[in-house]
């Protein structure tokens, strides 16, 4: 799991000198005075004394181009390495009442979900750009509210707010209203998870791996890497030393984890998840590849795992719904399952000083419900506390970016598939959440870290290599 951040990705060093570039004048997008013979102004005009309050610089450092054809934004080259990253399209008055209403990021967004927002180019750059332009330009002001006020009355923007798109969830208003109890976490993993096989296959690419991949060499591909990521996992359960192990699979998605421990290490694998699709593709791809004696997927919570044990578990990119307050149980309950010498790797998004999605934010409502992101220090102490032995602590945040990259790039080149599969505001969704999250790894807002704890014997043995060299055995070929 990701979280929104718009954030720059470079520096433009042109001068952002504001430009309004009329529109060529017609019948459906200029009206005409007719006292004085003369065109009125154009949106563009109504629009810059408040745009000039919002961004720290006068100007967006994007071209904002609106639905009379009339622009503003700097002075920008339009090629080269210093032009301007792309453009944002307003198509309607109804975007502008969004900001109004909400003038926080669930405002543009919703807009964006709508189909009144469009980005023009690199999606991730323009995101962080306009985050860069100034501590205005995602929360509305008072100082800007005279401006905007006044412009919104002048295009005739002034009125009830429209309704959000239906994408929008808030689990506070569903039956089970206690947060991260078992009901709940069930609808929030559905909201997520239960999107498409179909679409997450365009997005995730043919390893339907939904989590940070781990990148060699700049020539890696995505599937070289998820199956990077998914060795270095078993090596550092130390699969490779005991191929009669038994492993459990938090949060086992479609599988991907499961077969290739089972495929290249010989292991015996459990796979939960709470996805219901996810849990029906995952058991097809263990039966195609000629896998079901060695791997069960179950439809389960790990809260009800209990009476059996592993000699290894592997939690990837489950623990973002697990919650700050749930997270003692959540390690107590795989420590209780794990056999003297056993191993837990946990890897998941972190933040420093933990960041809960506020209600009003736009991950929380239109992608990840309830999601938590843990400080990654609370995290081995909370796995301490429970009885593991922290062994190791590894951080793939630029690996994140570079996968979120992927991803996009496979959404954004199959966006009619994707569109004709979810529908173009689920779309919207995903393109927007992940162009958003680039930002958030590649300045270090957000990480990804992997800790690996161990259970000792009662003797102290902990069964561990003497140092990390026991994680370069030859990788398995898949």
């Amino acid at each position: 799991m990701t979280t929104l951040r718009d954030e720059a990705s470079e520096t433009l060093a042109d001068p952002a000198t504001p430009t309004r570039t009329p529109p060529t004048p017609n019948r459906a997008t200029t009206a005409t005075n007719p006292t004085a013979g003369q065109v009125d102004h154009t949106v563009a005009d109504h629009l810059a004394p408040l745009f000039a309050t919002l961004f720290s610089a006068g100007a967006p450092p994007v071209t904002f181009r609106f639905w009379d054809g009339s622009e503003l934004g700097p002075q920008r080259r339009r090629v080269g390495p210093n032009a301007a990253p792309g453009t944002l399209t307003v198509h309607s008055v109804d975007a502008l009442k969004r900001f109004l209403w909400a003038p926080n990021e669930l405002g543009p967004a919703r807009a964006f979900v709508a189909g009144e927002i469009d980005i023009d180019g690199d999606a991730a750059q323009v995101l962080r750009c306009l985050r860069d332009a100034g501590p205005d330009t995602v929360r509305l002001g008072l100082r800007a509210v005279p401006a905007a006020l006044k412009a919104m009355s002048a295009l005739g923007g002034l009125g009830l707010q429209p309704s959000p798109p239906k994408e929008e969830v808030r689990l506070s208003v569903w039956r089970d209203s206690v947060r991260h109890s078992p009901r709940r976490d069930a609808a929030a993993v559905t909201h997520h998870y239960d999107v498409g096989n179909d679409f997450y296959r365009l997005v995730l690419g043919p390893s339907m791996t939904y989590s940070c991949a781990r990148f060699d060499h700049e020539t890696t591909t995505l599937e070289e890497a998820q199956a990077s990521k998914h060795d270095l996992i078993c090596k550092k359960l130390g699969l490779h030393e005991r191929p009669v192990a038994r492993l459990l699979d938090v949060g086992c998605g479609w599988g991907s984890m499961a077969i290739h421990a089972a495929a290249n290490y010989g292991v015996n694998v459990v796979g939960i998840t709470l996805s219901a699709s996810q849990a029906e593709l995952a058991r097809r791809r263990v039966d195609e590849a000629g896998m079901t004696d060695q791997i069960e997927i179950r439809l389960q919570d790990y809260r009800d795992l209990g009476g059996e044990t592993f000699d290894a578990i592997s939690s990837v990119g489950m623990f973002e719904h697990v919650g700050e307050k749930r997270m003692a149980q959540y390690f107590e309950t795989l420590r209780r399952l794990l056999t003297p010498e056993g191993r837990l790797l946990n890897h998941a998004i972190s933040a420093r000083g933990g960041s809960k999605l506020g209600d009003k934010s736009f991950v929380n409502r239109y992608v990840f419900p309830d999601g938590e992101l843990l400080d990654v220090a609370d995290v081995t102490r909370a796995m301490e506390r429970a009885g593991f032995e922290v062994r190791d602590v590894e951080s793939l945040r630029e690996h994140y970016a570079t996968t979120l990259r992927h991803w996009v790039s496979n959404l954004e080149t199959q966006w009619a598939q994707a569109v004709a599969s979810v529908g173009e505001a689920r779309a919207r969704v995903w393109r927007l959440y992940m162009a958003g999250s680039v930002n958030g790894f590649n300045d270090g807002g957000v990480s990804v870290h992997q800790v690996l704890g161990v259970v000792p014997s009662k003797d102290g043995r902990s069964g561990m290599p003497r140092t990390r060299l026991g994680w370069s055995w030859p990788p398995a070929v898949s």
